[in-house]
C-alpha cells in the first residue's frame, strides 16, 4: 500500500475506509461528548479533508450530540470512528480505529483542556487550548 494512504474500521470490520495523504492536523480532545462517545479520558483523532477519505465497507450511524456536528460510528460493534461539522469540509476520525496508528503523527494539540479530568496529567509537550481554537 502506498505511505500517503493508510487503512482503519471498526472492531467488528463492518466499516473500512481509507484515506489518502497527511492528515491537516492531530489532538487530543478533553470534551465531555468525546470522553462519552469514545469512552476515554482524552481520545486522539487525526483530521483529513472529507475528499481525502472513502468508505470502502459499510455504512456508519450517525447522531448528532449537538446542533453542531454528526457522530458516527459501527452500528454493529459501537466503534466510535468519525467527527462531522455540518457543513464542514473536515473528517476528525478517532486514532484507535486506523489500522496502524503509529504512521500517524503524534498528536500536536490539546483541546477543550477546560474539562479535562483531574486525574489526567498534562501533555506538556503540545500547545493546549481551554477550548476548540
Amino acid at each position: 500500500m502506498n505511505q500517503n494512504q493508510r487503512r482503519g474500521g471498526c472492531l467488528c470490520g463492518a466499516i473500512r475506509y481509507r484515506v489518502a495523504g497527511e492528515p491537516v492536523r492531530t489532538s487530543l480532545c478533553y470534551c465531555t461528548q468525546c470522553r462519552r462517545q469514545t469512552g476515554s479520558a482524552m481520545p486522539a483523532f487525526a483530521v483529513f479533508t472529507r475528499n481525502d477519505v472513502v468508505i470502502e465497507k459499510g455504512k456508519p450511524a450517525s447522531y448528532s450530540a449537538s446542533p453542531r456536528a454528526e457522530r458516527e460510528f459501527c452500528r454493529d460493534c459501537g466503534s466510535a470512528l468519525f467527527w462531522r461539522e455540518r457543513g464542514g469540509e473536515e473528517l476528525d476520525i478517532f486514532l484507535g480505529s486506523f489500522d496502524e496508528p503509529a504512521t500517524l503523527p503524534a498528536p500536536a494539540r490539546q483541546i477543550w483542556t477546560e474539562h479535562r479530568l483531574p486525574w489526567v496529567t498534562a501533555v506538556g509537550s503540545i500547545r493546549a487550548y481551554p477550548q476548540d481554537p
